[in-house]
């Protein structure tokens, strides 16, 4: 009895990250603390080059601007407007992510004067061209994956988690994703991504991480290298701002059409 007791006692006083927890509670309690680090930017907006590169390591490169809206109570939005090639100017994706459903996207073709709607099963396909899907430009709400932690690793002399997550969306064109994520500032450093037949589809690369406003870290540097076909998609950002005023409006169908 008093063997229990003292057992039962040192339990209690016991911090709550000593307390055995299974891989799958681990994995979303490290998900959930990296998403609360990014919350509260209210808004942003950047510019954005693409580098297309295809297998002989040919390039083309486009130019976009990108804004984005907080939305704590369902999903973040964004907007991504083409400047150039000039075939392209004027194009422009608007994606409503949502916690508990399918994400809401749109594309504007202005040499049709037309807003597409995105199927929910057309996500998986690349966008405009690029290794990066539609379902990968969309915010990656916690509520969209389940988890798994697999192992605490060393990357690029950073300790890591490497975490594993599963699509609940049936009609993601993955089976599942391995990510890397800095145990210091929860940021996420690369990411494998597995196709339909579980096979190592890409490897997402996210780099040159700079800290705004004292607190939120973004990657001036994101890379997609698709193992199949042997391209790669390199996103380089620049001039980022935050709480500049954006508002709903700004994120609506009627706005892909002014998006210029």
């Amino acid at each position: 009895m008093v063997k229990q007791l003292v057992l039962g006692l040192m339990f209690a006083v016991l911090p709550l990250s000593v307390i055995a927890e299974t891989p799958e509670e681990k994995g979303l309690a490290i998900a959930r603390e990296a998403d609360s680090r990014g919350e509260g930017y209210v808004d942003s907006t950047s510019t954005m080059e693409m580098v297309l590169k295809n297998k002989r390591g040919d390039e083309s490169r486009r130019r976009l601007r990108v804004k984005s809206l907080e939305n704590q109570a369902d999903g973040d939005m964004s907007l991504m407007i083409f400047d150039t090639p000039k075939d392209q100017k004027g194009t422009a994706l608007l994606t409503h992510s949502h916690q508990d459903r399918s994400d809401d996207q749109w594309l504007y073709l202005p040499a049709l004067k037309r807003v597409k709607k995105i199927a929910s099963k057309n996500k998986s396909g690349p966008f405009v061209g690029s290794e990066f899907a539609f379902e990968d430009l969309a915010a990656q709400e916690v509520e969209k994956y389940d988890y798994k932690w697999l192992r605490d690793e060393v990357l690029e002399g950073k300790d890591c988690f490497v975490i594993e997550r599963y699509p609940v969306d049936k009609n993601s064109g993955y089976t599942r994703h391995v990510a890397w994520m800095d145990k210091e500032e929860y940021r996420t450093l690369k990411v494998d991504f597995y196709d339909r037949k579980k096979s190592l589809l890409k490897t997402l690369r996210m780099s040159e991480y700079e800290l705004y406003n004292e607190k939120f870290w973004r990657p001036l540097n994101m890379t997609m290298n698709n193992h199949q076909t042997g391209k790669s998609t390199q996103l380089v950002f620049s001039k980022m701002a935050f709480a500049i005023g954006l508002k709903q409006s700004n994120f609506t169908k009627n706005s892909l059409k002014r998006a210029r």
